[in-house]
């Protein structure tokens, strides 16, 4: 019981998660109303579980390198810092980061651990969020006019493109889906994989892991957030910063969908290295800023008019301040929790952090 109490935040994480970042993969299809919001919810729910259970490993060897929490407690309370923060921003209607959330926590830990953090995965990070909206921009930009001459050239009777944008607005969701639940689940679920608390099980002649367990609950805690609290900021990202035709939105879901895509697939890393070509990191990436830098690039396609740079600054500014709050609340977080509720949270010697009673009580004796 103990267990599923330490659980619960990286459940509560996965909720938000869902709530939050999860609803840009048919956020701009629902504010479009060329899908249902239920309909998409059903979808997204179905594929982040499924890509969260076969492809999520990749991406939590990274948060693993920056720090690896060694205590249940602990990583109980890093996943709580970081669902708390993304619950402000989402109860704010913000589209915020749960990458940033988790990373600023561990950076959190890592300080009240008294150990240091690995500045080379703190930079690999980073800069993902710098490259993955930039990236996901240019996918935008170049699929919106290479859509826009199939049109000129088809000329595809206006009913027929309808149906077919709604029907790739939901494949292509689902692939999205898929492709947030193997790059974010690390996000998730990441800080408990070194202290796993399930044996692996044997079911139906297959083995599945302890880890596979975590993931799975995991991918189900975001398939609630996104049924009970994502309509808010699919309609956030859909309307706040550039307005969207139907094609607009599907090349925006086309273009996220990839970018999560390249940073989650460890086939694809393999391949390149078989090919002595670069690697991508498998890093998860902010599928929130991945999706305004999809927006963005279909603004600046219509050349820069539409472009809501005031709503456009609000967003950003969640961005820089959620690593910065998550990492505070984590420290003072694990302060409370080693020494008011005196529970275990750092298994090795590093800096602890004594209570004012025991302040005192070692004064007298000294």
């Amino acid at each position: 019981m103990l267990i599923l109490l330490f659980l619960s935040s990286g459940l509560f994480l996965g909720w938000s998660l869902g709530a939050n970042d999860a609803s840009n993969i048919f956020g701009t299809a629902v504010s479009t109303r060329m899908v249902k919001f239920y309909t998409a919810a059903i979808v997204a729910s179905i594929f982040v579980v499924l890509g969260a259970v076969v492809s999520g490993a990749g991406t939590t060897h990274t948060l693993g390198k920056l720090g690896a929490v060694d205590m249940i407690a602990g990583a109980f309370m890093v996943a709580l810092a970081a669902a708390v923060t993304v619950f402000w921003m989402t109860r704010l209607s913000l589209p915020v980061s749960t990458s940033q959330a988790i990373v600023g926590a561990i950076v959190g830990w890592n300080m009240f651990a008294g150990k240091t953090t690995d500045i080379h995965a703190l930079t690999k990070i980073a800069s993902t969020w710098v490259m993955s909206p930039i990236l996901a921009a240019a996918f935008s930009f170049i699929f919106f006019l290479l859509f826009k001459k199939i049109l000129e050239v088809w000329k595809i009777h206006i009913f027929r493109l309808d149906a077919y944008t709604r029907i790739g607005l939901i494949v292509i969701g689902a692939f999205g889906a898929y492709s947030l639940g193997a790059n974010n689940i690390g996000n998730v679920m990441g800080v408990f994989v070194s202290v796993a608390p399930f044996q692996s099980l044997d079911l139906m002649g297959m083995s599945i892991s302890g880890v596979s367990q975590l993931f799975l609950l995991g991918g189900l805690a975001i398939a609630v957030g996104i049924f009970t609290y994502s309509k808010r900021v699919m309609l956030t990202v859909g309307e706040g910063v550039v307005k969207l035709t139907p094609q607009s939105a599907l090349i925006v879901v086309l273009s996220q969908s990839i970018v999560l895509f390249l940073f989650a697939s460890k086939g694809l890393e393999t391949w390149l290295l078989g090919h002595n070509l670069p690697t991508i990191p498998l890093v998860p990436v902010s599928s929130s800023q991945v999706v305004i830098g999809s927006v963005l690039g279909i603004g600046l396609a219509h050349g820069g008019r539409g472009i809501r740079f005031k709503q456009l600054g609000k967003i950003a500014s969640g961005w820089v301040t959620t690593p910065i709050i998550a990492a505070v609340i984590s420290f003072i977080s694990l302060f409370f929790l080693q020494n008011v509720f005196d529970q275990q949270v750092v298994k090795s010697a590093g800096h602890t952090f004594n209570s004012p009673i025991e302040m005192i009580e070692s004064n007298k004796h000294g």
